[in-house]
């Protein structure tokens, strides 16, 4: 794995995302930033039911500290608690009706 992470680091374009084998984890490549050479990235991005990012951009971790300090924040139940409030706060979504496709029927 630590090989085609190089080669992909190496090779690979600006912002090229790679998916991985675990569902909603891609890789991404970093491009150079202020002196800063290119690096590697996890995104996490949930997917949908055939295996595309639902969102155009996830979390970027870049360590595992990072990991680590994001595990802390997701675990607190103060968290789940404030999500909750804020669903109860924000307007449902709109449910639109299926449309029925324009066929003639014969």
């Amino acid at each position: 794995m630590e090989a085609k992470l190089a080669e992909f680091l190496k090779s690979g374009k600006d912002w090229e995302r790679k998916g991985t084998s675990l569902p909603g984890v891609f890789i991404l490549k970093m491009p150079t930033y202020r002196g800063a050479p290119a690096r590697l990235a996890v995104e996490l991005n949930p997917v949908d039911e055939v295996g595309r990012p639902t969102r155009k951009r996830g979390v970027l971790l870049r360590s595992a500290a990072e990991l680590t300090d994001y595990k802390k924040i997701l675990s607190d139940e103060r968290l789940l608690n404030l999500l909750k409030n804020i669903d109860s706060v924000n307007p449902k979504p709109r449910v639109e009706e299926e449309k029925k496709p324009d066929i003639i029927e014969l």
